[in-house]
């Protein structure tokens, strides 16, 4: 009886280690299917751009034919990248570039100042003004949008790169990243440097920021998609091609009579770019930020 009672817990441990292998095996078929499904129409796109023919490229589409190419080819690309001309998509590229690298400068520069005077600066009713700032952060864009273009046109900013800029380099939502990231920072920090006889913009500067990695990170990312697929804004305040970027650019491939899906998809490749090597040059920063303040709650 002792024996068969030592020897009846090994199947059931058995069976336990199989129903984890089998719930890995379901999770990682789960993952794989999901990841799958979301890559799929980049890797569409990809492929898309390596045929030479807008008419084989609608055909393919609804089949998986639209996952492969027999004879692919550059023609697409050749065909756009020009900095003049009917297709100065080269242009297009750049003056995005331009707008994104701009806007992000900025506006870590002044989101990171307003975040940390909110924090730690000695600033009467910074409580009021922290509330005022989350409460502008619930206000639509679009409903602001023509106000802003009338300010601007009353300006004389119009089809310039800095009405592309300007009005998005201070946001309410960046100023609030930066305020609960320096105030979760020890006080001690800003006592021992204000000591020493620190002034508080070289607090800012020398202390503060270089531990901000993770937050200029995820703000630069955050900033950065949100400049590059502008769209509604360019279209209003933009004429002529002088500064016009790339997402209100590749709307040119589908007019009334007919669509260029092979150019459309090459110029979407080609905006992807960007934003990618941005992504994987703080992705390291940027993950450890969310992980972290999903931590802290």
């Amino acid at each position: 009886m002792s024996d068969l009672a030592l020897t009846q817990p090994v199947p059931l441990a058995i069976a336990r280690g199989n129903g984890k292998r089998s719930l890995r095996i379901v999770q990682s078929l789960c993952i794989l299917v999901i990841a799958l499904v979301m890559i799929s129409p980049l890797f569409m796109l990809l492929i898309a751009s390596l045929k030479d023919d807008r008419f084989r490229i609608l055909a393919d589409m609804g089949s998986f034919r639209a996952f492969w190419v027999s004879d692919p080819t550059l023609s697409n690309y050749k065909e756009i990248a020009h900095f003049s001309g009917e297709l100065a998509y080269g242009r297009y590229l750049f003056n995005s570039l331009v707008i994104l690298v701009a806007t992000v400068v900025s506006g870590l520069v002044v989101n990171s100042m307003a975040g940390f005077v909110l924090a730690w600066g000695s600033l009467r009713g910074k409580a009021a003004l922290l509330a005022l700032v989350v409460a502008l952060y619930v206000i639509p864009q679009e409903s602001i949008i023509m106000p802003l273009v009338v300010m601007m046109s009353r300006a004389g900013l119009t089809d310039t790169f800095a009405v592309q800029i300007l009005p998005w380099v201070a946001s309410p939502l960046y100023v609030f990243l930066f305020y609960q990231f320096f105030a979760q920072l020890p006080k001690e920090l800003y006592e021992a440097a204000e000591m020493d006889g620190a002034s508080v913009f070289r607090i800012y500067r020398s202390i503060y920021m270089p531990l901000s990695l993770p937050a200029l990170a995820t703000v630069s990312i955050l900033m950065g998609i949100e400049s590059w697929n502008q769209y509604l804004w360019p279209t209003l305040v933009t004429q002529t091609d002088y500064a016009r970027p790339i997402a209100v650019a590749i709307a040119t491939f589908f007019g009334q009579d007919s669509i260029y899906w092979d150019r459309a998809m090459a110029a979407s490749v080609l905006m992807m770019i960007p934003v990618l090597i941005l992504y994987l040059a703080f992705q390291r920063w940027f993950v450890s930020s969310f992980v972290g303040s999903a931590v802290k709650g």
